[in-house]
């Protein structure tokens, strides 16, 4: 049996924020609607908040499209209007003293993928082959679902069970899962707390899965606080309590579970202290140690762009007993587009049809 794990980073649509050519040129866009998300969920706004609303509203000209629609951004008005422009005035005038005096939010606007990514992404799959396959990055389970009847059954692959949960991501990335297998159970951690936040970005989903009438695995599916926007020392303060919260949940399940998986892009690398709770002070193990992992001819040890060492963000972690079942494990970066570096499939020609950023990783497990 193999089990995989793939950031697919949308399936057939993203948002154009995430679309940029570098997290560089999509960095910015993100931390203002990061900013504006936070400022309008506040009871009261102070002078500075509207000050810092009439900003964003401006740099991105949401006061002069139709709709309030611009290239990245969706002005969402409910009840209330947020802002007026004064007559003859250029620059947007904050109108409501908090969250009480109007009803909305700010969304991020959604791009097509090319069609050449889109059958590349599902050329990855099919290669993988999976059994069981963590999904990092899709949109919706309406998406999965369209995704298996259109794309990978046309590559000759088919999954009968695909689920996803919609997580606590507002730009609408999501942890979902493919399965040839039942899917017995499922649970959401989507309102774990530590204080008056939540703890995860997306979810640690809870998949078990029915492989014999005697035996399930249970895949908690994560995607932990990236690098990209916010604050570095918050990024990884979140991504230790995402990491110490999981090695809870699974010290936890295994009292019940002997095969277990936690599994996707934790967006840090293992000598990380802020992955230390999960990568060191629990009996999990990464399949990339292990003396059957095939690292392939170009020997990278990373799963992101280039694959080098501090590229090395997605995981398969697997349990004691499943350790002990482990055939083989390798990983799949034909997808992605590094011409420097490595082979990528005929098909995959630029950034812009590549599957991924991300490489897939897999593990056959003798069960």
């Amino acid at each position: 049996m193999r089990i995989a794990t793939f950031n697919v980073e949308s399936l057939f649509r993203r948002p154009s924020a995430l679309n940029q050519k570098s997290w560089k040129d999509g960095r910015p866009i993100l931390n203002d609607f990061q900013r504006f998300s936070e400022i309008i969920a506040k009871e009261a706004y102070s002078a500075s908040d509207k000050n810092a609303l009439a900003e964003i509203i401006k740099r991105y000209k949401l006061q002069t499209r139709k709709a309030y629609q611009t290239d990245f951004f969706i002005l969402n008005e409910v009840r209330g209007k947020l802002f007026k422009v004064p007559k003859g005035a250029e620059e947007p005038e904050i109108i409501v003293n908090g969250r009480a005096g109007w009803d909305g939010w700010l969304e991020l606007k959604k791009d097509e993928i090319s069609s050449e990514a889109i059958e590349n992404t599902a050329r990855v799959i099919k290669e993988v082959n999976a059994d069981i396959l963590s999904i990092v990055e899709a949109e919706d389970r309406i998406a999965l679902q369209l995704f298996n009847d259109q794309v990978i059954k046309r590559h000759g692959l088919s999954y009968a069970h695909n689920m996803l949960i919609d997580g606590n991501d507002s730009r609408g990335i999501d942890v979902g899962i493919y399965a040839k297998f039942p899917i017995k159970s499922i649970r959401s951690n989507i309102d774990v707390m530590a204080g008056d936040e939540r703890i995860f970005s997306r979810d640690c989903a809870e998949y078990e899965i029915q492989i014999t009438d005697n035996t399930t695995l249970l895949m908690l599916i994560n995607h932990f606080k990236s690098k990209g926007y916010g604050k570095a020392a918050d990024s990884n303060e979140k991504r230790r309590k995402q990491s110490a919260e999981v090695a809870r949940i699974y010290d936890e399940r295994k009292k019940t579970f002997n095969f277990l998986t936690v599994a996707g892009d934790f967006n840090d690398t293992p000598v990380s202290p802020y992955l230390a709770s999960l990568l060191t002070q629990t009996d999990l193990k990464d399949v990339m140690q292990h003396p059957q992992y095939i690292n392939g001819e170009d020997k990278r040890p990373g799963t992101y762009q280039s694959g080098s060492a501090s590229n090395k963000i997605d995981y398969l972690l697997l349990s004691p007993a499943l350790w002990e079942k482990v055939q083989d494990a390798g990983v799949e970066r034909r997808g992605v587009y590094a011409p420097r570096t490595f082979k990528s499939f005929p098909e995959v020609i630029s950034a812009e049809t590549a599957a991924s950023d991300h490489a897939a990783l897999w593990v056959d497990l003798n069960i």
